[in-house]
Order: structure tokens, then sequence, then C-alpha cells
């Protein structure tokens, strides 16, 4: 998939790579560049779908060897009650390679039943899992998988286990959470792509090499 039916010039369509890549707003951008803000709006939305596409293809690798779990959830209003089951709030499963990429699930809760199979699709069996505490995660005791809980109500790292952590993981959910801010609120029928901007940055490292990824994948 390719950015593709675009009326904008191929310069034109560069430099809006370039502004995306860098976390320039649209409306900013198109100022920048002189387009109307509807294009630009557009063309951020074709990247993303873009982005989108090849992420999805490449959820068919599995991870294996060491793999952080968690959920987080976005959005939604700030009053009454907070942290899992927040009212109006989009939850997200991640799960994190250690040294490697994060992959990312809109889910509809985070019951048991909703996250194990994405578990069990994306990792590979006898691989070592690090989870918090939270319930859902009990079938993993009895799963084909090694399973270390850590305790955030005492602790954040085991004090006997310095690998029993879930830091990655939470690190990408601090990193997403600064990326979608600036937006100012979030169309939940769009926010999967907004996330797999956040995948995406956080998998392909820097500005350049994102740039690079992204004029391949838009055919730009």
């Amino acid at each position: 998939m390719k950015i593709t039916h675009c009326k904008l010039s191929k310069k034109v369509q560069k430099r809006l790579l370039e502004f995306f890549v860098a976390q320039v707003t649209a409306r900013t951008a198109a100022n920048l560049i002189g387009v109307q803000y509807n294009t630009t709006i557009l063309f951020y939305h074709k990247i993303r779908l873009v982005i989108e596409y090849h992420l999805v293809l490449e959820a068919n690798n599995l991870f294996d060897g060491e793999i952080e779990l968690d959920e987080s959830y976005f959005g939604g209003i700030r009053k009454g009650k907070r942290g899992r089951g927040a009212a109006g709030k989009t939850a997200v499963f991640g799960l994190l390679k250690r040294n490697g990429k994060v992959y990312t699930v809109v889910v509809k809760d985070t019951k048991t039943g909703t996250l194990m199979p994405i578990i069990t699709s994306k990792i590979k069996p006898d691989s070592i899992v690090y989870t918090d505490s939270y319930k859902s995660y009990n079938a993993l005791d009895v799963s084909n998988f090694k399973h270390f809980r850590i305790n955030h109500s005492k602790e954040f790292v085991h004090k006997n286990d310095v690998k029993n952590h879930i830091n990655g993981i939470e690190n990408f959910w601090s990193q997403a959470k600064r990326v979608l801010r600036k937006y100012n609120g979030i169309d939940k029928k769009n926010f999967h792509l907004f996330i797999k901007e956040c995948e995406f940055r956080f998998n392909y490292g820097t500005p350049s090499n994102q740039l690079k990824v992204l004029r391949k994948w838009c055919g730009i």
C-alpha cells in the first residue's frame, strides 16, 4: 500500500512527510507550505493508513525471548474513576519485546478472554513474559509461557530479580501519551491509526530512519 491518487506535487508531499515525521501539526504544516488545512489533514491521514497497513503485516512476526505485557487507557474524561475501567477511555493492550519492538492492539476490554488470544497469537511458547499483578494475567500462570509478576503497589522492580519489571512497556505508554497529547482529542473511530503512529515512532528509532522508511512505504 502506497499513497496514490494524490493531487499534491511530489515536492509538497515530501515536505509534508518531513513535517509529519518531525511531529509538526497539520495546521502548522499547512501554514508553512501554503496549502489548505483540510488538505494537510487528509495527507496525514493517508500516511497513518500506510503505517497501519505495514504494521499489520509485521504483526505476523512472532515475539520470543523476554516480553513485557501491559494495558493503558487513552482519552475520555478525567472526572470520576481513573486507571483500569475509567469511563469513556479507550483501552490499548501492548506487548514489548525487550531490546526489540512494541506491538499494540485497541481492545474492547482488558478481560482474560480478550487478552489471552492476542498473547498466544503473538508470542512463541516457552517465552518469558512479565506483567503486573492484574488479575487478567492469572491465566498465564498455567500457560505455555514462563510468567513473572511485579506488584506495583509495593515495588516497580523486584528486589531479588532486576529483570522482573515492565519499565519498557510503561516507557512506551508515556511516550505515546506525549505524542498524542498535542492533538487535543482524537475521534475514537480513528484512534487506532494514531496509536499505530506511536508504535511506528517507537519501533523505527530516529526521525531520519522513520523518514527513510516512510518514503519507501508511501512511495514518495
